[in-house]
């Protein structure tokens, strides 16, 4: 120390620090105030930014008082130079989080503005969140005074042992981000596999897709596999799509009072039931003489994958309703069977006789004619 510490200097230290943490105090009021009004507009990035600078500007004013308590004091040269190194860390530790956390919440709320069962692509949300922190903290050792240099060959050298060491999670890694930059599949997406899972898609994580069936349980499934499936997106390329469903009637039906009546029904179903298309024009198509019934085909529109059962359901009912109203026959399969006249030879049967206590048992062949 070049002098003595004085009761002057512990009071405009204490002052510095105590003006520093008031501004804290005050300026994270005024950022929830400003939170509040910003969460009444439509625009999620004020949100963003309001939420990123209450976290970074108290701790800046209180950091800034520390830094005026410090120089405040008579210390020498090589505390003072540690004290504010110390204080230029915690900064950058805090303006590091925040950045990270504010990229992640705008990313998170970029992935979940589209329709759908909405989503969030965590791998790029992770991805960019290491990527931060890992530049933050080259800054602080830079800060430091400690050379990076060594550490990034380290890192390099280090790097190619540990992608040896972790193909498969590395390759589940790259699959993901080909799947989400491709498109071939969002979260909020419907999708069937080859092997029969299906389901949104709910998180496209480092290492696996989430896909939650329509039972509400969750299906995992590595990335690698994903890409390299056989897989059918029914939101793609856009969400809407047609239901085919099979119907018959009896041959002595009207055809056209069978297609009239059946229209009706389908512009019913469309009205009234959520989740259809109005405005989709149905289609009905004779095209088979089966054994007992004319069988069509009934297309509809429907506006998303999962409303097609809501809509089959109601659409069954009231056809099935309304053909029982009208007389229109739905016959069910039946089958005639020639047998021609002559004898039928049956095989011998053994009928056994009754016997008594200690008789061995015996069997008579009888012809059945």
């Amino acid at each position: 120390m070049k002098r003595a510490l004085t009761v002057d200097d512990l009071v405009i230290a204490g002052i510095a620090l105590a003006a520093g943490l008031l501004a804290a105090v005050l300026l994270r009021m005024l950022l929830r105030w400003l939170g509040k009004h910003a969460d009444r507009t439509r625009w999620s990035g004020d949100d963003l930014i309001v939420d990123t600078l209450r976290t970074v500007v108290p701790w800046a004013a209180f950091l800034g008082g520390a830094a005026s308590a410090g120089a405040a004091l008579p210390l020498t040269k090589t505390v003072q130079h540690n004290v504010n190194q110390i204080l230029t860390v915690l900064l950058i530790f805090v303006v590091t989080l925040s950045v990270a956390r504010g990229i992640a919440g705008l990313m998170r709320t970029v992935t979940q503005s589209r329709p759908g069962v909405a989503g969030s692509a965590t791998i790029f949300v992770n991805i960019t969140r290491i990527l931060i922190l890992a530049i933050g903290f080259l800054v602080v050792l830079q800060t430091l005074g400690i050379s990076i240099a060594p550490l990034l060959t380290a890192l390099g050298v280090g790097g190619l042992a540990v992608a040896l060491a972790l193909q498969d999670t590395l390759a589940n890694l790259f699959a993901g981000i080909h799947i989400l930059a491709s498109k071939t599949v969002q979260p909020g997406d419907y999708i069937r596999l080859s092997s029969g899972e299906e389901g949104y898609v709910e998180d496209i994580n480092w290492r696996q897709t989430t896909v939650r069936a329509l039972s509400n349980n969750l299906i995992v499934i590595p990335n690698g596999e994903l890409a390299k499936t056989n897989m059918t997106n029914f939101m793609r390329p856009e969400q809407e799509l047609t239901i085919l469903l099979q119907v018959g009637v009896a041959y002595d039906s009207d055809l056209d009072h069978v297609e009239r009546v059946t229209n009706e029904v389908i512009a019913e179903v469309m009205a009234e039931v959520e989740g259809a298309l109005p405005d989709h024009e149905p289609i009905i198509r004779f095209h088979t003489f089966g054994d007992s019934r004319i069988g069509f085909t009934v297309i509809l529109g429907v506006g998303e994958f999962s409303d097609q059962y809501r809509i089959k359901h109601e659409f069954i009912k009231r056809l099935h309703k309304r053909y029982h109203t009208e007389g229109i026959r739905i016959p069910a399969p039946t089958r005639t069977v020639a047998i021609q006249q002559g004898a039928v030879s049956i095989p011998q049967q053994a009928i056994p006789h009754p016997r008594l206590p200690g008789e061995a048992d015996e069997v008579t062949p009888v012809r059945l004619d």
